[in-house]
């Protein structure tokens, strides 16, 4: 098989994010180069808030809690204790896919929460997996994406909420939105799932995508450029990196499926 998956560490072992950005760019480098497999990286981190290139200053805590610049796409979100977090380090089958690649994200949510009893959906125009408006209460987000994509091999991901405290997201404009609400499994169904009972299910829905999404192993003796493609075109809606880097996707989901891009 071409991909593997990594358990990073999961309760009562939360994972600093500043550590696992580190091992994320470390992985992308080996998968870029031909070293490692493409893997996908499960965990729980430690109670974090992390802010992508569209986060607007209103959007921070209000009561002043330090936030993470990261270089993915969306806004501002939390992480933390209770809710799984996964980043697939991928050697897309097809680099210019992109938009298909975010759409098997979202497949492998709601089929994950199938499995659990939750019926899970995109929204027009929004980013990530939600609830629609029912008797129990408003539109409501269960899961996040956000995703950038260098030379062809993706990082970052999504966070699903399991059963998190809600209680981080009423200190911020989740996701600069201000209209809908945010949910968790165990909201939705009393019962308490953690991110280690989700973890399986949705590695299995990886892998039921694995041909779709995973690249063949590279050739021996090819070189970077023979085996990587530049994506630099791939998302002409999708903001570039500010860092410069000509090869890079940097998106939320909603900006890879929509015409106008830049929406949450």
């Amino acid at each position: 098989m071409t991909l593997a998956f990594t358990e990073v560490g999961l309760s009562p072992n939360f994972v600093d994010y500043q550590e696992a950005w580190e091992h994320q760019r470390l992985l992308h480098a080996d998968v870029l180069a031909g070293r490692a497999p493409s893997t996908v990286l499960l965990l729980e981190h430690a109670a974090v808030y992390t802010a992508g290139k569209r986060t607007e200053d209103h959007e921070r805590p209000f009561d002043g809690t330090p936030v993470i610049a990261v270089d993915r796409g969306g806004k501002l979100t939390w992480h933390g204790p209770g809710q799984l977090v996964g980043y697939p380090i991928l050697a897309l089958r097809d680099p210019h896919a992109v938009r298909q690649y975010v759409q098997i994200l979202e497949e492998i949510l709601i089929r994950s929460l199938a499995q659990v009893g939750v019926t899970g959906t995109r929204v027009e125009g929004r980013a990530g997996i939600w609830i629609e408006a029912n008797a129990a209460g408003p539109t409501r987000k269960i899961a996040a994406i956000g995703i950038r994509v260098h030379e062809g091999v993706t990082m970052h991901g999504f966070a699903l909420n399991c059963n998190n405290d809600l209680t981080p997201y009423t200190q911020i404009i989740a996701c600069g939105i201000t209209d809908a609400g945010t949910t968790t499994i165990q909201a939705e169904t009393g019962r308490n799932l953690s991110p280690a009972d989700l973890a399986p299910i949705v590695a299995a829905e990886f892998r039921r995508f694995e041909e779709a999404l995973v690249a063949a192993p590279p050739v021996p003796g090819a070189t970077t450029a023979e085996s990587a493609h530049n994506t630099a075109d791939l998302a002409p809606n999708a903001p570039a990196s500010p860092e410069g880097g000509s090869n890079d996707v940097i998106a939320g989901a909603a900006q890879l499926r929509l015409a106008e891009g830049a929406v949450q």
